[in-house]
């Protein structure tokens, strides 16, 4: 018997396009596409691609809802035994996307799915405990890598066997613990580690703990009256029309825009990109995340020099910590060149 099995991918995957395609509606398509020839070798005898589903990344992070009905009624007639989705790498919104429909078709049609993602991709923390997660690269360049693991992992939930841990099995932790009994006791392998790590030598925790980075905070203004203050926000705020098609989610890019002639936003020339919240408040007035009225009335009364011309904009929704340290770090050398003071930075 065959296992029949249904592909998840991209509009870029797909061979339909980058960016300017990112708005494609999904479709389901007979057999494999793109990556699924990979999978399908993958898979060998034991199992067939019979469809895959395409959606543009734009799409489905701008209808997340919608776009899930739309792709559960596309695969459930074709009574698939495993889903598969990616692997999405290190893209934020394709992993947003492949763990969404992972979760949703293993939910509503009671099936085992499997995706890949790079540890730092968003999808990873938003859906690890709804399906299996193989651990990739950051790029497109360990696909010949992480499509044989998923195959792998999809053919034993398939046939029901047993699982070793995470590390072996090649899948990322789903934050849950299984009792195991070894035959030395805990005290006694506590103590060999401890010895290991006194003599320099390698060892691997039995618990390991999450790492976090730890930033010190910057020195207070000494001089607030003389200071330049620059508004940054990971609020969304763009002008109308989003002109540089900042992501609703997991953002690739931000955007800089003038506010030299602006005292105030309003609905008539801003709005939020934004697509982690209700938009309604923040559209009928842009200065509730982004407080251009507030800090212009500041700048008259003398409470700093000057309000900086330029305010940075992104979307904070799902992006990955690479393009986040990557956006601050421009940002901020774009400022200091300047001669910006300080930064007021705004959320929703």
């Amino acid at each position: 018997m065959s296992f029949r099995v249904v592909h998840y991918i991209n509009q870029f995957f797909a061979g339909i396009g980058g960016e300017e395609k990112a708005d494609h509606k999904p479709e389901i398509r007979e057999g494999v596409v793109g990556p699924g020839q990979a999978l399908q070798a993958s898979l060998g005898d034991d199992a067939t691609v019979v469809a895959t589903v395409i959606c543009g990344d734009g799409y489905f992070a701008e209808n997340i809802d919608k776009a899930l009905e739309e792709i559960l009624a596309l695969v459930t007639p074709y009574k698939p035994d495993l889903l598969v989705a990616g692997p999405a790498f290190n893209a934020g919104r394709y992993g947003t996307a492949s763990g969404g429909v992972c979760a949703m078709v293993g939910e509503k049609l009671g099936i085992p799915t499997v995706t890949g993602m790079h540890p730092e991709n968003p999808g990873v923390d938003m859906y690890r405990k709804n399906t299996y997660i193989v651990e990739t690269a950051d790029s497109a360049r360990g696909l010949r890598k992480a499509v044989p693991v998923m195959a792998e992992l999809g053919l034993k939930l398939l046939k029901k066997e047993a699982l070793g841990t995470p590390a072996e099995e090649g899948y990322l932790e789903k934050g849950v613990r299984h009792n195991v009994f070894l035959s030395r006791i805990g005290a006694e392998r506590a103590a060999e580690m401890l010895a290991k790590k006194l003599r320099g030598e390698e060892f691997v925790t039995e618990y390991p703990m999450p790492s976090f980075d730890r930033v010190a905070p910057a020195a207070p203004l000494k001089d607030l009256k003389n200071a330049t203050i620059a508004l940054v926000t990971s609020g969304g705020i763009c002008p109308k029309h989003n002109p540089d098609h900042i992501e609703a989610s997991s953002a690739s890019k931000y955007g800089a825009y003038s506010i030299e002639d602006f005292d105030k936003l309003s609905c008539e020339d801003s709005e939020t990109a934004h697509g982690g919240y209700d938009p309604t408040y923040a559209n009928d007035d842009p200065n509730r995340v982004l407080p251009v009225d507030v800090l212009r009335d500041m700048e008259k009364q003398g409470v700093f020099k000057k309000l900086y011309g330029t305010y940075f904009t992104t979307v904070g929704n799902g992006t990955p910590v690479a393009n986040a340290k990557r956006f601050g770090a421009e940002i901020a050398k774009k400022l200091k060149a300047d001669g910006v003071d300080a930064v007021i930075l705004t959320s929703t």
